[in-house]
């Protein structure tokens, strides 16, 4: 039973050492003489101005998502949103660019066989050659890398106290749903770590 256990707690934390791993990095940048335990509420950066009118709007539902996602995020670290107040500003920004990515792949030999005849004993044998590592062939690949940068910035001073971002690999110039959810799960596991 005790054997039992103890494969199931590490096939748990070789799963969990794997998700992690697959995950992009996150960078974190914040001012070491600020006390993130005086920040109680947040409001976003009013992108739009007095020019609302003449914005692009194609992206609202980004944004949007953006908004939800980071909105949740901070509520879990127990601030709330204030419009009228806040301690903090919050922004973010996405650049989503091409690039290129260096792959490799190993590289085998098809495995045959030959047949051979023995004249000593009159007879055929066959002889089986396996596969061979013969290498790696590298190549390159053209990708769509998508930057997400939040940043928090102290109301009374206007100087930015936290910056987080990570950059992976995204499907389109827009980002998704499960992408925007992903980069800011990923930027927000820092986040509680730095306040401190």
């Amino acid at each position: 039973m005790k054997a039992m256990t103890w494969k199931l707690f590490g096939s748990i934390a070789v799963a969990a050492l794997m998700i992690v791993g697959c995950s992009a990095p996150v960078h974190v940048e914040k001012d070491d003489t600020v006390d993130f335990s005086k920040y109680r509420t947040f409001s976003w950066v009013d992108k739009d101005g007095s020019g609302q009118q003449d914005r692009d709007k194609s992206n609202d539902l980004m944004e949007k998502k953006f908004k939800e996602s980071v909105t949740k995020a901070l509520e879990k670290q127990g601030w709330r949103l204030d419009n009228r107040r806040p301690d903090v500003l919050v922004n973010y920004d996405v650049l989503v660019e091409k690039s290129t990515r260096r792959e490799s792949d190993p590289v085998y030999s098809q495995p045959f066989s030959r047949t051979f005849y023995n004249p000593y004993s009159r007879r055929f044998y066959n002889i089986y050659y396996p596969s061979q590592f013969m290498g790696y062939d590298d190549y390159s690949r053209a990708v769509r890398e998508g930057t997400v940068t939040i940043t928090v910035s102290d109301t009374r001073t206007d100087k930015v106290v936290w910056q987080g971002w990570t950059t992976d690999e995204v499907n389109s110039r827009n980002l998704t749903s499960k992408e925007i959810n992903n980069a800011v799960k990923t930027i927000f596991r820092k986040f509680d770590v730095a306040k401190r």
